[in-house]
Order: C-alpha cells, then structure tokens, then sequence
C-alpha cells in the first residue's frame, strides 16, 4: 500500500496499487519461434501425407468383402466409402427390399463385396461373387457348417445341387436316410447339405444331406425315448411297405417298424390289406433296441385296437353253423377265421365220414370261404373246434358229409365234390 501526500488539499489519500504477477519473458528470437511453428506443420503434414500414401498403397480385390459406410445417395448409384482413396458405387436396385423400397440412409454401414475394379473406379454389390462364395463354402467345409442348397437335376449316381452360386454334387445315397424310389421328386427342392469335399478352387464340391440327418436323428432319438416309453401310444404317418411289415415315421427322419403280425388280429398276408403309405396312425411302442449303431422301434397297429378273444361275436357259440375264411392248410387240419382275428380249427378228423383224409387241402383251400359247425369254445385258451363234416347233417338226416359248404365255383374241388355228392345219394338210397 502506498500512502501519497495530496498538497493542494492538505489531505493524506491511500492510493490502492495491484501489482501483477511476474511475467515469464520469451527469451528467443523471433527466427527460432517461426522455425519451430514451421516443424510442427511440417510433422502434421507429413502425417496426413502418410495417411494418404497408406491408403493409396491399398488395394482391393474381385470378390472382396468392404465394410461400407452409406456416403450418398443417387438416383441410380449410391456412393459409399471403400477404405481407399476412391469412394466405391453401388446400383440402388441391389439395396432395394423385397417391395422395393431402400431400407437405407447416410451413415449406416453394410457388409458389401467387390465386383469391379478399374482404375480409380470400383464398383460394390450386395451379394456376393464366385470367388467370394467360393471362400465361404471353403470355411463351411473346414468348419463342418451346413449351407443350403436347391437339387436343381437328377444326374449319374446321384443330383447337382445349386449351392450360393456353385454347382455341387450329391450321391443318391447321401441325400436321405431311406432309400430312394424316385429321385425326381427331390428336384427343386432346398435342403441344407454339409460340404463333404471342397477341391479345385471350388470346381469340385461334393455334399451330403444325409449326415445331417443322421445328427439330428441321433438327438430326436434319445429325445424321443425320454419322452415315450415303451406300452405307449404314439401317432405316426405310413411311409413305406415291405413284405414283412410297414415302417411308420414317428418324428421328423425317425421311422418304426410294425411287423407284418402286429398290423392286425387278423391273419395278414400282405401290409397293403391293412395300410396304405401315407396313412396316419396310431400305433403302440413295443421296445427299443440299438443295434449296429442305429436305433430299431418296435411298434403294434393291432394293440391299439381292443383284443378280439376279450369279447366274441355273440355268433360264437357251441353249436351255431358259421360261415368263415380258411386261412391255412396244415397236415393236421385247417384253420378258419371266425371274424377279425378269431380262428377255429378244424382237424381232419373233422373233414370227412366217408373218406379217410391225409391232407386238408384235399377238401378245401386257403382262401376259400366254407360253412363250419362249432363244437367247443374255449377263450382262455383261446381255442375253438370246428367240424366241416358235420356241418347239415340235421338238415338233411343222411348223418353224412355236407356238401353246401363248398366253394363250387373252385376247381380244384369240384372232382371231389362230385365224389361225395355220389356218396351221399348212395347212402340215402340204402337208408
């Protein structure tokens, strides 16, 4: 503080001084500052030169994949930038969506590959070249991914299938897990395939269906049986018929047998006289087994049904003549089927009072649709004895063979139909 003397009004005045912090003086030349200012723009240029250089040194490639950012949009082009020096085009149609529209703006990025480079010019698509998908199915067969495909024709051992551009081939045996009737009607349709072999730059590629298949039959496999145990009721589609028995599709690629005896309580001869292919059903699960690394399904249309022996026709009973199909001849007699899935026999004893028969098939044949006398039932057993012989004899009173339970219109019997008919008006001529 400093305190002045102020004469003319003989008044003492304290004036009130700041004093400012010490400044530091820049003891350089003006030359040096000027050359330091000139070295630091010198680096920043050099820099950005260095930026500029990397990027020109930068190349791309046929099939390239360019991550892109949206820089503008034109009428017919839209730019975009590329990572280099020179901003890349891309048609707007390639952009477009389903109802063509363009689902786009400025800045957003997308995923795009090269598909021509001249010059200072380099044009971007969408979708992917041949040499780019070539690399793609290239990683999917290093990586076991499954890629899709459509069979386009049936070839020589097996079909072409169109894969991302690329022709593959598919052996016949590696495009389901079923054997395959008609491979026509497996063109035009898409599957996912697993690239089993990947060649020649991509000339060679060679898929499988079937290994999928198999993957993903193993998981609905143990999926399945957690879920169903054996007894239960499961519904399924006919897929095929053999000889023995129809196999039945219980879930996607999983099929169970239903062998020929458990189609019906009847006696059947053929699959086709119970099911058609393609029929649903619903069937019984009888018991797994894994054999020779595949898993084999029992299954039993007929148990789904009520067992016919657990309530007979009220036509069953001792005594009653009943019409029925022989569905066996055997040395000791023939079988006749009563109604689905009942039988009765009659034994050769039963055939005949005036000839001494040896073989059934003397009288009847298999197929054949006779009358027949019923003389026990025994269900717990299930057993019933029929009589062919005796069938009419309190009719007619001649206590001789009937011959109104023959088939006249068969052949093969009539000599020995006429034989007994002989017979019998012999016998009431002598009564």
């Amino acid at each position: 503080m400093t305190v002045l003397f102020d004469h003319k009004n003989k008044n003492r005045k304290e004036i009130g001084i700041e004093i400012q912090p010490e400044t530091q003086i820049d003891d350089r030349s003006g030359e040096e500052i000027e050359e330091e200012k000139g070295a630091s723009q010198s680096a920043e240029f050099a820099r950005l030169l260095e930026d500029s250089f990397r990027k020109t040194r930068k190349s791309l490639s046929l099939g390239e994949k360019v991550k892109s950012e949206i820089l503008s949009m034109g009428k017919e082009e839209i730019f975009v930038s590329t990572g280099t020096m020179h901003d890349g085009l891309v048609p707007r149609k390639d952009l477009l969506n389903a109802e063509g529209q363009l689902i786009y703006k400025v800045g957003d990025r997308l995923d795009l590959f090269v598909t021509h480079v001249r010059g200072s010019e380099i044009y971007l698509s969408s979708k992917p070249t041949g040499r780019n998908t070539a690399d793609d199915l290239e990683d999917a067969f290093d990586q076991m991914l499954p890629v899709q495909g459509k069979v386009t024709e049936v070839c020589k051992g097996g079909f072409r299938v169109l894969i991302q551009g690329k022709t593959a081939f598919c052996p016949i045996s590696q495009m389901d897990l079923r054997r395959i009737e008609v491979p026509e009607d497996y063109v035009g349709k898409r599957f996912e395939f697993l690239v089993t072999q990947f060649s020649e730059a991509g000339r060679n590629i060679v898929v499988s269906r079937r290994k999928l298949l198999d993957e993903q039959k193993g998981i609905s496999e143990v999926s399945f049986q957690d879920e169903h145990p054996v007894g239960e009721m499961v519904p399924g589609t006919v897929t095929r018929l053999e000889k023995f028995g129809a196999f039945v599709e219980l879930s996607p690629g999983m099929e169970g047998l239903v062998h020929i005896s458990e189609l019906a309580w009847s006696r059947v001869a053929d699959p086709q006289e119970v099911v058609q292919v393609g029929q649903p059903v619903q069937v019984k699960i009888l018991g797994y087994e894994e054999k020779d690394g595949r898993l084999k399904i029992s299954l039993s249309l007929k148990q789904g049904s009520p067992e016919p022996w657990a309530s007979l026709p009220s036509e069953i009973q001792v005594g009653n003549v009943i019409e029925g199909k022989v569905t066996r001849c055997m040395k000791f007699g023939a079988f006749v089927e009563l109604s689905p899935g009942i039988e009765g026999l009659v034994p050769l004893s039963e055939m005949s009072d005036t000839k001494r028969v040896m073989r059934s098939d003397e009288l009847i044949h298999e197929g054949e649709r006779i009358s027949v006398l019923i003389k026990d039932v025994s269900p717990s057993e299930r057993r019933i004895l029929l009589s062919f012989k005796d069938v009419g004899k309190e009719s007619d009173g001649t206590g001789g063979d009937s011959w109104k339970g023959f088939n006249q219109g068969n052949s093969g019997s009539f000599g020995t139909l006429g034989d007994q008919f002989r017979q019998a008006i012999e016998k009431r001529k002598k009564a």
